[in-house]
């Protein structure tokens, strides 16, 4: 059974979640790699956005499954091991998922769970200003990382770690973190 998956427009709140990895067992269930250690936003939708694999240096990409954006009905998704995998009724067999890998994952951010309190995606800390007890502003959140035990914001060369000891707020509203960090503390 061919593959056939509806084209559709890229939701503007859509965020880049995971890809597609290898076909798991023989009925059209695929493993997916995620961008995140709780993968809940795969469980809470049900309507996945998939593009075409990105290119990377020195490596061509030979990806026929199909072109722009489609849409993907999840039948299922759920944790397995270390990870999650997925089947939908668009794909009826291995080698329908086969053709899928390395699909990139979108999702609504809309479609998240909501956060308990002082729980935060990093999807919505990126671009909040950081603002120090001393009204210094440190910079805007370009990135973060996690390194295992903790998170850390990261605002160009300095780093901090994202726990309660150091964050004494966070403000959606008006985008900013409070912290107790000096300015000059090394990063």
């Amino acid at each position: 059974m061919p593959l056939m998956l509806d084209a559709a427009t890229l939701p503007q709140d859509a965020i880049e979640v995971g890809r597609i990895g290898d076909a798991w067992g023989l009925k059209g269930w695929m493993k997916i790699h995620a961008f995140n250690n709780d993968p809940q936003a795969f469980f809470s939708s049900k309507r996945w956005y998939l593009q075409v694999p990105e290119p990377r240096a020195g490596v061509r990409i030979n990806f026929v499954a199909f072109t722009g954006t489609v849409l993907f009905k999840v039948l299922e998704a759920k944790e397995h091991s270390s990870g999650v995998v997925a089947t939908s009724l668009d794909v009826a067999d291995r080698t329908v998922a086969e053709s899928l890998k390395g699909a990139r994952i979108f999702i609504p951010r809309s479609s998240f769970p909501t956060p308990s309190k002082d729980e935060f995606y990093w999807v919505d800390l990126l671009g909040h200003m950081v603002i120090n007890r001393e009204g210094v502003e440190l910079g805007k959140v370009d990135d973060m990382h996690s390194t295992g035990p903790n998170t850390v914001l990261i605002l160009g060369k300095i780093m901090i770690p994202f726990v309660s000891v150091y964050i004494d707020s966070v403000d959606h509203a008006t985008k900013t973190i409070r912290v107790d960090w000096q300015a000059d503390y090394l990063d």
